[in-house]
């Protein structure tokens, strides 16, 4: 039997299926102690080591050599844990690359660039990226994920979104608000604000629409709630269900399982994705009736990638779905 992953994007560029929490650790502690939450919980979530605002002027060098140490460590049992560098415009995030790459290339999922102002700055460093790994000897390509947190940066998403190796944007609501130089209220930093207000709003659509349309995961920034879990939870299922966001960053552990939550699929369309599937699987993937209803591949292409996000956020799928698909 053929699988869906050859059958149904077959010389198209497939689109990325990433965990559903892209959580920030800013130093050592934190960094270990969210690779021992990625350990007890799976790999559910990823973990982003900040060598941007995590790096104390003067001691850049040191944070992403310790950075890499960790990424090589036993602590990193999935290879989920990336690392963001500093911004085109910063003196040392060269030499975090080199560090980076160098040390750590062979284990590095994917290189976060912060603060573009341009299609171009992501450009330089994507190729900066391609040199050092051609230097370190590292023979497969890393993906970038890029934040969308600056005028330039939003007005040119779409030539941002459809570069080579760009596999997530995400959004930087604090420095986009910011920028606005007061034109924004802060009440727009959080919930309810940052989903109503319509510059905000209208930004959040524009970088998932560029995201989707390019084959790119839409992204989105933190929630600033740290103790309410329902706000937490409802922040990532407003983010999901109304502005199409896949992914949500975390900056607190207690962040990372109601945001899984609430990114993942209705139970009742698992189900009914596994059987879709399973029929047209049994047919060699051509057109079948389900419930009265006809199904081909554009709609196998629809349940496919919703069986592999129920997959990826941990969820318990019907045992026929994980025997075809995911043994």
């Amino acid at each position: 039997m053929r699988h869906p992953k050859h059958v149904l994007f077959a010389g198209e560029k497939p689109f990325p299926i990433l965990p559903a929490v892209d959580h920030y650790a800013g130093s050592e502690k934190l960094m270990l102690k969210a690779m021992q939450l990625q350990q007890e919980l799976g790999p559910v979530f990823d973990i982003t080591c900040d060598c941007e605002d995590g790096a104390h002027a003067g001691a850049e060098r040191q944070h992403a050599e310790m950075v890499a140490r960790l990424i090589n460590s036993e602590h990193n049992r999935f290879n989920r844990v990336a690392a963001r560098i500093h911004d085109v415009t910063h003196p040392h995030w060269q030499q975090d690359l080199d560090i980076l790459v160098g040390q750590a290339g062979n284990r590095l999922p994917f290189i976060t660039l912060p603060k573009p102002c341009s299609a171009g700055d992501v450009a330089t460093q994507i190729e900066a990226l391609r040199a050092a790994e051609s230097e370190y000897g590292i023979e497969r390509r890393i993906p970038v994920h890029v934040l969308i947190e600056t005028h330039g940066a939003l007005r040119e998403v779409w030539e941002i979104a459809a570069l080579p190796s760009v596999e997530s944007l995400d959004f930087g609501l604090m420095d986009f608000v910011s920028g606005h130089h007061g034109a924004i209220p802060g009440s727009a930093m959080k919930s309810p604000g940052q989903f109503g207000h319509p510059l905000v709003a209208r930004a959040k659509c524009e970088i998932a629409a560029a995201a989707l349309a390019c084959g790119v995961v839409p992204s989105h920034n933190v929630t600033t709630e740290l103790q309410d879990i329902e706000m937490i939870r409802n922040d990532a299922r407003r983010a999901r269900h109304e502005f199409g966001y896949l992914r949500m960053w975390s900056i607190h552990p207690k962040q990372i399982v109601p945001i899984v939550e609430a990114m993942r699929p209705d139970f009742s369309e698992v189900e009914m994705a596994t059987a879709i599937l399973i029929a047209a699987r049994d047919t060699d993937w051509g057109p079948i009736q389900h419930a009265g209803t006809l199904h081909d591949r554009a709609s196998y292409r629809y349940y496919w990638e919703l069986l592999e996000r129920a997959h990826i956020t941990g969820m318990q799928i019907p045992s026929t779905a994980r025997e075809a698909f995911f043994a």
